[in-house]
């Protein structure tokens, strides 16, 4: 299918910048307002998790046309955990769709090689399985990306981009945590909060993608206009976004309502109402197999 025709962006795009600058305000609010632990650690959740979205967001090129002026906005790593420039380059490696679901060349698959998956004890073959139910991709999923993401960056600790990326990740994260440190929130709530916004945006990522013979149907789109959508930054409606890299956020729905007979050819209806039926069907149950069912050994 032919890429329509878009209008060239905003630049700036100060709806963008704008919700940035929020993210930001909300994060300092919360953690210096009083407020009730137990109300502010889920807020902050969201927004953090929202914070995670809008670095996508960047990386994209969103929302100046100066590089290094957009990943100026996000040198802070609220979540903690994934240095910017570690993501950039694997997501930005992940957007080449031939290569989807791939265990090997796509650094955001959750499938495994078979022969990896027949070779695991039977602990970590029960571990993964729960990860691959909704439930526990949100509890477990962070946990189990982050340990596999810093193994293989260690295998590749010599390459300037690896080390060069943790290096800044480092001196941010000293800087979000020196705030923290000054505010009244106790840090395990901020540990707390880091993680569930992890385990709020693999509800997206949860079923982005599935293990198809084509590759132009391997990327999903789901319908959902609520809550999740916002914080998801419109990347519900992925195969959109997958198609159209660089169009922002704010003009993925408007892309899909002209064109949703040929987005949903495209993706071989590949399709979810909402966010809700996903919930419904694969809270306690997995979508797909751990092993990737059309993996062809090298």
């Amino acid at each position: 299918m032919s890429e329509p025709r878009l209008p060239g962006p905003t630049t700036p795009e100060w709806g963008t910048f704008a919700l940035i600058l929020g993210c930001y305000t909300l994060w300092l609010a919360l953690l210096f307002v009083p407020l009730p632990f137990w109300l502010t650690g889920p807020l902050l959740a969201l927004v953090l998790a929202l914070h995670s979205s809008l670095t996508h967001e960047v990386l994209h090129g969103h929302p100046f046309r100066a590089r290094a002026l957009n990943e100026a906005l996000m040198a802070l790593p609220l979540t903690l955990l994934i240095p910017y420039g570690r993501f950039r380059d694997l997501h930005l490696a992940h957007h080449l769709d031939a290569r989807l679901t791939d265990p090997y060349d796509d650094p955001e698959s959750n499938y495994l090689d078979p022969g990896v998956w027949a070779g695991l004890p039977r602990w970590q073959r029960a571990v993964y399985a729960a990860n691959n139910t909704l439930l526990g991709r949100i509890l477990l999923g962070p946990a189990i990306g982050q340990l596999q993401f810093m193994a293989e960056d260690w295998r590749r600790r010599d390459e300037r981009a690896v080390w060069g990326a943790w290096a800044l990740h480092l001196a941010g994260l000293a800087a979000v945590l020196w705030v923290v440190a000054r505010s009244p929130l106790p840090l395990w709530i901020y540990l707390a909060a880091a993680y569930g916004a992890l385990g709020v945006l693999k509800i997206r990522t949860f079923l982005e993608h599935r293990a198809h013979e084509h590759a132009r149907a391997r990327t999903v789109i789901v319908e959902d206009r609520g809550p999740l959508a916002f914080l998801f930054l419109n990347n519900n409606l992925h195969v959109v976004h997958h198609m159209h890299p660089k169009a922002p956020w704010y003009r993925l729905p408007a892309l899909y309502r002209a064109g949703r007979a040929r987005y949903l050819a495209c993706n071989g209806q590949y399709v979810y109402r909402s966010y809700g039926e996903v919930l419904r069907r694969y809270l306690l149950r997995p979508k797909d197999p751990v092993a990737h069912p059309l993996f062809r050994a090298r």
